[in-house]
């Protein structure tokens, strides 16, 4: 039970304004802040307080990628380490999967069912999200330009624009024959870039994460999110940017790319003839080393059942995703900083940083 005790007797009565003010609230700093708060309200856009607001995580990662499941691939042990720590992250994917193959029959739905598929793999990355802890993910094509009406954002779906194998094995892909009209590889690059440049400006990240160059491994689709990522990392900061939401210009401090150091387990899979993510180890700035978060990327990369084969072999967890290959999931992921960071670069032969944030206020 909680007792209020009786003021003295010599005590003042109580004002109007000391009855408004709640008890423990802090007193004047407290109001100067309440003060702040209600003004930023009135005079700033819905936008600029979203990027307010995000000012408050002190770290903020936010990741760039084509298709679901391939940011549990790539970056699943990273995503899961940073949001457990507190850092805000946020994911960014370009397409729904709609023309990707299927390996679980079970799933009940068939390769060519694009609609349905892209429903299927909306509710497997929400599943992927929930296990890697992460809460603010978004689809590119549901960010809005300046200016464009909620009908005409919900207007625009970025497809998946499908691929095929290059001649000669599983390391390579290269456009597919059908690529539709409405693929994301075909889709104006300058109008998706303003549409990424929106959420930087709202999200704030000090770091993104995308893919090199070539996409990885050639994927049509990879190929135009890197394109798209580095474009938008300009337009954000471009205080006359045509197009670009949110008043506030943010000028990302580092764009890293997910790539595979040469001498890992998992080039080592690939044979003589690695993908372009597999980079010279000298080339590898950051290693982020996360095993305690085996169990989460597993549970991700399940969740990607439409997709993803996931077994232990001898101890090991491996994955499926192309042909017969089985993949070790790792847990030690790995980036190279691009050159259009701003953040200092990488001494030549000095020691690799195992956080993303180093060196960055």
């Amino acid at each position: 039970m909680t007792v209020t005790p009786e003021p003295p007797p010599d005590a003042a009565p109580a004002t109007d304004q000391d009855t408004e003010r709640a008890p423990g609230d802090g007193g004047a700093l407290a109001q100067a802040e309440q003060i702040v708060d209600d003004l930023a309200e009135r005079v700033l856009d819905a936008e600029d307080l979203a990027s307010m607001d995000a000012l408050d995580q002190p770290r903020r990662l936010l990741l760039v990628h084509a298709h679901p499941d391939d940011e549990t691939i790539g970056n699943g042990a990273t995503m899961a380490r940073y949001a457990l720590a507190g850092a805000g992250v946020t994911l960014v994917t370009c397409t729904r999967g709609e023309r990707g193959e299927v390996v679980d029959e079970g799933v009940g739905v068939s390769e060519g069912e694009h609609q349905a598929l892209a429903d299927l793999r909306v509710m497997e990355l929400a599943a992927a999200m929930e296990a890697l802890g992460v809460s603010d993910h978004r689809f590119l094509d549901d960010a809005a330009l300046a200016g464009e009406s909620r009908g005409d954002t919900d207007a625009v779906r970025y497809q998946d624009s499908g691929m095929a194998w290059a001649p000669g094995g599983v390391t390579r892909a290269e456009p597919a024959a059908d690529t539709p009209a409405e693929a994301f590889a075909v889709a104006d690059p300058g109008q998706a870039a303003a549409r990424l440049a929106g959420v930087i400006r709202e999200v704030r990240p000090q770091v993104v994460i995308g893919y090199e160059p070539d996409g990885g491994y050639g994927h049509p689709d990879h190929v135009r999110a890197a394109a798209v990522t580095v474009a938008a990392i300009d337009l954000a900061a471009d205080p006359g940017a045509a197009g670009v939401l949110g008043a506030e210009p943010w000028e990302v401090a580092a764009l890293f790319e997910s790539v595979i150091s040469a001498s890992s387990r998992e080039a080592a899979a690939f044979g003589d003839d690695p993908p372009s993510m597999v980079v010279p180890d000298d080339e590898v700035d950051v290693v982020v080393d996360a095993p305690e978060q085996l169990s989460a990327k597993v549970a991700a990369l399940r969740a990607h059942r439409s997709q993803v084969r996931v077994r232990e072999e001898e101890g090991e967890w491996r994955l499926n995703v192309a042909a017969d290959r089985w993949e070790l999931i790792g847990t030690s992921e790995s980036y190279r900083r691009s050159p259009r960071s701003r953040s200092p670069q990488r001494t030549p032969g000095s020691a690799r940083s195992t956080d993303l944030f180093e060196g960055l206020a």
